[in-house]
């Protein structure tokens, strides 16, 4: 199993487009083969800070989801509204 958070870091004034970027990459990729969970969440602490929480079953999986058309699409224009630390982990 594969997890990836990726943490993003957003301005006020580009939060709600990076969230409705985000929430359409989550409904797509929950139905990416290999995926076991995928979701958007937000900071209770604080504003600028939401985080992409995904678990793969394998490298094949996740591979496949980043050739994506939804990955490629969404995935630099949530690049341009804000900017991301990725954390991967195999267990």
């Amino acid at each position: 199993m594969i997890r990836i958070n990726v943490f993003i870091q957003v301005s006020e004034a580009n939060r709600a487009a990076l969230i409705e970027a985000g929430k359409e990459l989550v409904a797509c990729s929950q139905k990416d083969k290999g995926c076991v969970a995928y979701d958007l969440f937000a900071s209770t602490t604080r504003e600028d800070v939401l985080m992409i929480c995904e678990t793969w079953t394998d490298e094949v999986s996740l591979s496949a989801h980043e050739q994506a058309a939804h990955f490629q699409t969404l995935v630099p224009k949530i690049q341009s509204l804000g900017t991301m630390k990725i954390e991967k982990f195999n267990f």
